[in-house]
């Protein structure tokens, strides 16, 4: 696969954009390559379920031109508009649909928040259990309503004791009944408000909240109005402040463990903003000056030190260094930098100063465009979000009006109030969507601590539902198929080349002048050297005149033990070592050949003028890669590998995988991954297997991601399940429990939705009380819960 072209870099980028803009709106004629419009990201607060997603894209897509996805768990707006609409046309758009909206400002935000609703749950419950326990068992009421009167009556001794000038007055309704209402008071009113106020928004284009809201302060005003009205002697007055308090509780539990899901997905974006520097230190008239990275200007010359990362793209004009530039490449061998080169934002300096000419700042930078790519591949709904939105546009609106029809037919037919506002509070109650919204996120719980015990994070329920059906496996090579780390995989030691005795030196000799060198260069491959040498128990022997050559290697002057006369070593490549050595040997020619083939570093050793060993430095295929790609080919699954790499590493590592030759793809930007994944798509279901950050646009965009966890942070939270373990023999676990997760996550669903069926039209009927009806709401969440446990069995 070859690099592609500009044009097609343009075409990746908003290719996909309109594609997900599609996906959810009406279909509109663009034209990808049209400068008028651009790429706006929002944060969003205030939405609460599916139905706020569909209002505020309605009222975004109203202004002209105008395409928006709204993405629910990045709490995000993703819009394409035309040039002449500002940002704050976009935000007062979204403000008339009654949320609150502002600016993304990159790496400086992040689309994750805490709204302390553990708390808030937490509250709820200690409230809500004894309001619940007390309303089901009323044989507690009589003992109850004594130890009341009793505290009443010893408080009212303390206030004649004292001379008070007032008493409490017996309430005429029944002490327990006040306690109730006591209790969910704060229930209701207080930690109930969130859900009131998200209510109140969206009086115009009612959600779920306003189903919960109306039938918690319907039935708790009418637990009130019962009490006040009661009279001496009658039966119990008709309260149902249990309702109001379970079915707050019962939706704020389920929103809890919906925001924990959504706190472990995160957002991959603010993982990639870390990639990104605040200040840059800028060179002017032979002066330093640290400026932020907002005022730096195509043109600028600015200074990078070892270990910093590079500001924004640009071309060397002074110093030699290597740089890790695995954001891009994916790929953790380091590149060798000087004069001329291009670097890019986001990368690592290793270990040299250079200046960097700025040829590309701010959005044009190849970071902001894999950022921009990743925020609209994750923009991208899933179907079963898809049916989400379309069955909220209507359910609530329809239950609303269900419940005032309930009411009028009741109060026309018996001209019993009382009867109409309980019956229509039962519709209310009996519709809360308690059941819908646990199913998903309990589920996914519930799956996840099952396959955390096998080293598997699952972080995302909206795309493991494709994980049935998976037609492709696309893999990614380093730390994917391969352990990731630079180590030494071969050495090759000749004791005499030339088969004097003068020349003669021992394999451990070799090995001590090797590290005595190595162990002072901090370049990656020395670094492998010397860690490999070191687990051997070699030992360094005294070292001067050290230097290090850029692109060449390393040289010093090291004394053996037991002699005075020092020995001239040389370790570097292999064109560099021969202009300073005699001819090598077959062997060693060998060595070097065979780790060229492989695609390996290599480091030739040199003493006095004669080459005496090779070390092969690269990255290896893990144990275990090759039976578990295998495992995915024998059930039906076409495995493929698409690497940055070169096509003869990729070919050597793909052939050792078991991967087919012509189902592997070398020199892949993450522009290409993408395009892989969408080609694949097109026939089938994609699995993508990536740990880079170059991987996280191809990630976001397959139907089904697995990270490593030993990749980059940003690859992690772009995919929907990581792997602790490094053993690709989880991917085959992971696949497992996703089904089955998917299969509980469906019956769940379905439940939900046939209690919905057989309940609203029981309650309707009046045949249902609120109490009942909370109840019954209850045990359907009960079941999904109960039912969600079965994923913990194998």
């Amino acid at each position: 696969m070859t690099k592609i072209s500009q044009d097609l870099q343009v075409y990746a980028e908003f290719y996909l954009l309109d594609k997900k803009s599609k996906s959810n709106l009406n279909s509109v004629s663009v034209d990808l390559k049209s400068t008028d419009t651009r790429q706006v990201n929002l944060s969003l607060v205030g939405m609460t379920c599916s139905s706020c997603v569909s209002t505020i894209e309605k009222s975004l897509n109203k202004l002209p031109g105008v395409r928006a996805a709204v993405n629910l768990a990045m709490e995000s707006a993703h819009i394409i508009a035309p040039k002449n609409i500002s940002d704050t046309q976009l935000i007062s758009a979204v403000t008339s649909a009654g949320y609150s909206a502002k600016a993304f400002k990159g790496e400086r935000e992040s689309f994750e928040r805490s709204n302390r609703l553990g708390a808030r749950v937490l509250l709820t419950f200690l409230f809500t259990a004894p309001v619940i326990l007390i309303s089901m068992f009323h044989d507690w009421h009589e003992q109850i309503d004594k130890n009341l009167l009793q505290f009443i009556d010893d408080f009212n001794s303390l206030l004649v004791s004292n001379n008070a000038a007032f008493e409490i007055v017996y309430p005429q309704a029944p002490l327990t009944t006040w306690l109730l209402i006591a209790l969910s008071l704060p229930v209701v009113l207080i930690f109930a408000w969130p859900i009131h106020r998200a209510a109140i928004k969206n009086l115009l284009n009612p959600t779920m909240d306003t189903l919960v809201s109306l039938g918690a302060l319907i039935s708790f005003a009418w637990s009130i109005y019962s009490t006040l009205d009661y009279r001496s002697n009658s039966a119990m007055p008709d309260i149902y402040v249990e309702v109001s308090s379970a079915v707050i509780f019962f939706v704020m539990f389920g929103r809890y463990l919906e925001h924990r899901a959504r706190h472990k997905a995160g957002s991959s974006l603010a993982e990639l903003f870390k990639l990104s520097v605040s200040e840059v230190e800028i060179k002017v008239e032979d002066q330093s000056k640290i400026i932020p990275i907002d005022q730096l200007q195509v043109g600028d010359i600015f200074v990078v030190k070892p270990g910093d990362r590079i500001a924004t793209d640009g071309q060397v004009i002074s110093g030699f260094t290597t740089v890790n530039n695995s954001f891009l490449t994916g790929e953790v061998a380091p590149i060798e930098i000087s004069i001329g080169n291009l670097v890019f934002a986001g990368s690592i300096n290793n270990n040299g100063n250079i200046l960097v000419k700025a040829t590309r700042v701010g959005s044009e930078t190849e970071l902001a465009r894999i950022t921009r790519m990743v925020l609209a591949a994750q923009s991208e709904k899933a179907p079963a979000q898809q049916l989400a939105d379309q069955v909220s546009r209507v359910f609530v609106p329809s239950v609303l009006l269900l419940a005032i029809a309930t009411f009028f037919t009741w109060y026309l037919t018996e001209a019993n109030i009382s009867k109409s506002i309980t019956t229509a509070v039962a519709v209310l109650v009996i519709a809360c969507p308690c059941a819908l919204g646990l199913a998903t996120p309990i589920a996914l719980l519930v799956a996840s601590g099952r396959a955390a015990r096998s080293g598997i994070v699952i972080r995302s329920p909206r795309s493991i539902e494709k994980s049935v059906g998976i037609t492709d496996a696309v893999f990614d090579k380093t730390g994917t198929i391969t352990s990731g780390q630079m180590i030494m995989q071969h050495m090759t030691l000749i004791d005499n080349p030339l088969a004097t005795p003068s020349t003669s030196v021992t394999a451990s000799e070799l090995m001590s002048y090797a590290l005595s060198v190595e162990s002072l260069d901090s370049h990656p491959v020395a670094v492998a050297i010397s860690t490999a040498l070191l687990a051997q128990g070699i030992k360094t022997l005294p070292v001067s005149e050290f230097e290090h050559t850029f692109g060449v290697g390393v040289a010093a002057r090291v004394k053996p033990i037991n002699t005075d006369a020092s020995k001239a070593v040389l370790i570097g490549t292999p064109i560099s070592i021969a202009r300073s050595t005699t001819t090598f040997s077959a062997q060693i020619q060998n060595a070097i050949d065979s780790g060229v083939a492989r695609s390996n570093s290599i480091a030739v050793l040199a003493i006095d003028g004669l080459a005496y060993g090779v070390f092969e430095v690269g990255d290896e295929i893990k144990s275990e890669s090759k039976s578990a790609i295998a495992q995915l080919q024998k059930v039906g699954i076409n495995t493929w590998l698409v690497t940055g790499d070169n096509q003869q590493a990729a070919l050597s590592i793909g052939a050792q995988a078991g991967i087919l030759s012509d189902h592997i793809f070398a020199t892949a930007s993450p522009e290409d991954k993408l395009l892989f994944v969408e080609n694949l798509q097109v026939k089938g279901k994609v699995l993508m297997i990536g740990d880079g950050i170059n991987d996280a646009a191809a990630l976001a965009k397959a139907d089904l991601s697995i990270a490593m966890s030993s990749g980059t942070d940003t690859a992690i939270a772009a995919a929907d399940i990581t792997l602790i373990r490094s053993s690709l023999h989880a991917v085959t676990d992971s696949l497992a429990i996703s089904r089955k997760t998917i299969k509980i996550i469906k019956s769940n669903l379905g439940w939900a939705f046939f209690y919905n069926i057989v309940g609203i039209p029981i309650a309707a009927s009046g045949n249902l009380s609120p109490m009942y009806a909370a109840a019954a709401m209850s045990c359907s969440s009960l079941f999904v819960v109960l039912n969600s446990l079965r994923i913990n069995k194998k």
